[in-house]
């Protein structure tokens, strides 16, 4: 191994938002994640909706004007 060239490798604090933390090594000091394995709907099994920027927010409002205009179609004739 050549020496100078490799980054420096730190014992590291990763911590999520549900305020999980565990201790890795990294070239980071310190890790902050949104989704661990203690809140993930994968490992947990429980189902939890995750927002990203709006997404869901549109999707119910894009589907919302289509149901609508369904049961109008639907109530004259």
């Amino acid at each position: 191994m050549k020496n100078g060239i490799h980054p420096e490798y730190y014992r590291t604090t990763v911590r999520c938002a549900c305020g999980n933390e565990f201790e890795t090594g990294s070239t980071v000091k310190e890790i902050s994640i949104e989704i661990c394995s203690k809140c993930h709907p994968f490992f947990t099994g429980k189902q939890k909706l995750v927002d990203s920027a709006g997404r869901v927010e549109r999707f119910k409002r894009k589907y919302a004007k289509f149901n609508k205009a369904s049961t109008e179609t639907k109530t004259e004739a």
